[in-house]
């Protein structure tokens, strides 16, 4: 059983829109505006052994606001331009329930059986509660960049932004570390 590091697309891979204080998600390829500063950090944690699994919930997809292919394109450009193993996607809203919609922990369950994950010794990366919370539900520790999207749920740590917080993962999963553990 290996480590990963599960990453929120919105807000870490691609830069947010923000519509009346709330992050909005592109819907299509021309509003998908990936954060390429970021490459170099996941590079690091590629280079530490770490998979990358790339996590979003998409309900523009069962409301009938952004097509399947569209959604497509856009993934398509994001594992392109990172190095990243998988990417998840929860295409429900909240009304249909599903398990796999975040803060639920379906995403990180299904990467755990598929790649072999230890929850246990994941990370999760984000900007916002819901996926802090299913950090906490899925046994993983979530590490979040400051941001308006926080909420009041549990957050393992909150860091000024993605350099410290890639460096705090690296720390966290070094040999040492998980020898105090």
């Amino acid at each position: 059983m290996k480590p990963a590091v599960f990453i929120e697309r919105d807000g870490i891979l691609n830069k947010p829109r923000v519509e009346r204080q709330h992050q909005v998600s592109p819907l299509t390829l021309d509003q998908f505006h990936l954060n390429t500063e970021v490459a170099p950090l996941l590079h690091e944690l590629k280079a530490a052994g770490l998979l990358l699994i790339v996590t979003t919930n998409q309900p523009g997809i069962s409301r009938g606001h952004q097509s399947r292919r569209e959604l497509d394109r856009m993934h398509l450009l994001l594992r392109n331009t990172f190095p990243v193993d998988d990417l998840l996607v929860c295409p429900h809203e909240d009304a249909d329930r599903c398990p796999c919609r975040k803060p639920k922990p379906g995403l990180l369950i299904e990467a755990a059986h598929k790649w072999g994950v230890d929850l246990n010794r994941s990370f999760v990366i984000s900007d916002k509660w819901q996926d802090a919370e299913t950090a906490r539900r899925a046994g993983a520790t979530s590490l979040l960049v400051q941001s308006p999207w926080l909420g009041d749920v549990h957050h393992d740590f909150v860091l000024p932004d993605l350099a410290t917080l890639i460096e705090k993962v690296l720390q966290l999963c070094s040999p040492h570390s998980l020898a105090m553990a």
